[in-house]
């Protein structure tokens, strides 16, 4: 939930993320199907507070969670809820922009969301005090690092190995993305996008959602006990899971 990339392709929409975490937290259950507030999502569930921070609806919608705002918070519990609870109300919500807009958020640790429905990529961002959402475009890239994670001059860094990346993939595919998202960095391992800090925070898996016009495919990584899972969705609700 540390490190996002938004990117349009000939194959479909990429949605790519990793999940930076502090390694005594329990590693999440693998993608599957769950139902919130009447609606059938697609996720990896956290196995500490029970929400996610990545999910896909049956009408194709996709968001994902990102730690903190605009800058870094010092973190303040007991907070009423987990932010991952907070993002399935919001994703399972028949507009989920509009849904931020008008959800009550006092007492929820500062975060970012991304929000593809209908087709508009929406940036959303609350910080404990004041909620802010932009529209961005949605036929462009785009890259976002957690503020709780990663200063101005990495966050700088990561969108030149963004760029460069672009360059060198014009027509990239869903595990051109993966391996973006495993393997891009200067060899700094606290700041590379599959990082390591010591042991004691580090990417514990990459998940990427491809969009298609009917369907949507996530793949779900997992870092630690190095294995792959594919779980593919039909926007009529029909789900199929493979683990390799």
């Amino acid at each position: 939930m540390c490190t996002v990339t938004f990117v349009p392709s000939k194959e479909g929409v990429l949605i790519t993320s990793n999940r930076d975490e502090k390694s005594w937290r329990k590693q999440a259950f693998p993608p599957t199907f769950y139902t919130h507030n009447d609606v059938s999502l697609v996720y990896p569930k956290d196995a500490d507070a029970g929400g996610t921070w990545i999910a896909v609806k049956e009408n194709g919608d996709a968001a994902v969670l990102l730690n903190g705002a605009l800058e870094k918070h010092i973190s303040s519990p007991p907070y009423k809820k987990s932010r991952g609870i907070v993002f399935l109300e919001i994703i399972s919500a028949a507009n989920p922009t509009e849904h931020f807009s008008t959800i009550s958020l006092e007492g929820i640790e500062p975060f970012t969301m991304i929000i593809f429905s209908n087709n508009e990529l929406h940036e959303v961002r609350w910080n404990s005090i004041k909620k802010f959402a932009s529209q961005l475009n949605e036929n462009k890239a785009h890259i976002w690092s957690s503020a709780t994670l990663y200063d101005a001059l990495t966050v700088k860094k990561r969108e030149a190995w963004f760029s460069k990346w672009q360059i060198n993939n014009l027509n990239p595919t869903a595990a051109d993305a993966l391996t973006f998202h495993q393997f891009a960095g200067d060899g700094d391992s606290k700041n590379d996008l599959h990082m390591n800090r010591g042991g004691v925070m580090l990417t514990v898996s990459v998940t990427g959602i491809l969009l298609k016009k009917n369907k949507a495919i996530m793949q779900y990584i997992d870092l630690k006990n190095n294995t792959t899972h594919e779980t593919e969705v039909s926007f009529d609700g029909h789900l199929q899971a493979t683990l390799n």
